[in-house]
């Protein structure tokens, strides 16, 4: 049987599937996140919704959004000498006294951010032979146009990060595109900062999260301009813009467990169902193991526990 998150018994958290906050602008309401429009700032609000194959299921997954935002604040502070980031704040007794009175479906989930032009591409940074990137390399031993060396097996660490941006799609899949169509998008100079930036992060965020115990096989970053400076933006390193893996027992040579929802992926490739909205429910189980893999996750690389 298919249960929503709410009819779950003995979870000690409730699920956030929505935010109605009719005094303010809604700036915009993607797959998880519903943001806000304060003028020259966003709030960020992450509930706990999940999608998979582009498609918003229609159960939650408890204390998600806490975890995306606990998450990426810690890794917004690990990267800063890098590049800039645009939260503000996700202390909510620093927030405008406006925002007081939804603080229960603010505390632990939200963030105050910079207001920025979003840049028109999705930086992706793959470690790990992994998902779509393995399927190309079967047909065409390339990824994203990348040719790459003979005998690579499923899971395997490529002999370097490789850098595959994808257009930024509102609705739908991302679409890869080369280098020089960022070029084109953004510029030669941005382009090969984006490139460089995102390995760079890629390169000391991985080498951190393996000394913790998981593998980072791949990540996507996205960036805007704020007073002609280029900054990170959205969510950074999580379970839902990365694949994470346990280092403990990696193999190659065949599909790697997930810290990430591939977990709740690979159980709807079981369903007979299409991808097409609208997404079937999770039974209880998967639910309770997609909440501790985020949580698991949590824990090892923040050496904290979820407040």
């Amino acid at each position: 049987m298919a249960l929503c998150s709410r009819d779950l018994r003995n979870m000690k958290s409730e699920v956030l599937l929505k935010t109605e906050f009719k005094d303010l602008k809604l700036f915009r309401r993607g797959k998880v996140r519903d943001v806000y429009d304060l003028g020259d700032k966003l709030l960020i609000v992450s509930t706990d919704r999940i999608s998979c194959f582009d498609v918003v299921l229609p159960c939650g997954i408890p204390d998600k959004g806490s975890v995306l935002t606990g998450m990426s604040g810690f890794w917004f502070g690990f990267i800063k000498d890098i590049i800039g980031h645009h939260l503000i704040t996700a202390d909510i007794e620093k927030y405008p006294p406006e925002l007081k009175k939804y603080e229960s479906d603010l505390a632990g989930r939200s963030m105050l951010v910079l207001k920025t032009k979003p840049l028109p591409v999705e930086c992706v940074v793959r470690g790990y032979i992994a998902g779509s990137g393995w399927k190309e390399y079967k047909e065409k031993q390339s990824i994203c146009g990348i040719n790459l060396p003979v005998g690579l097996k499923e899971s395997d660490k490529l002999p370097e990060p490789i850098f595959t941006p994808t257009t930024k799609a509102d609705s739908g899949h991302d679409q890869n595109i080369s280098q020089k169509n960022v070029e084109d998008l953004v510029g030669i100079d941005i382009a090969g900062r984006l490139k460089k930036i995102s390995i760079d992060i890629y390169n000391r965020a991985s080498a951190y999260a393996l000394q913790k115990g998981i593998i980072i096989a791949d990540t996507k970053f996205e960036f805007g301009m704020y007073n002609d400076r280029m900054i990170i933006i959205d969510e950074l390193l999580t379970p839902d813009s990365s694949r994470f893996w346990p280092s403990d027992g990696y193999r190659p040579g065949a599909c790697a467990p997930s810290f990430d929802k591939q977990f709740v992926r690979d159980y709807l490739e079981t369903l007979d169902w299409d991808k097409r909205p609208p997404a079937p429910g999770l039974p209880e189980e998967i639910i309770k193991k997609t909440r501790e893999k985020y949580l698991d996750a949590y824990r090892k690389l923040t050496g904290k526990e979820l407040k």
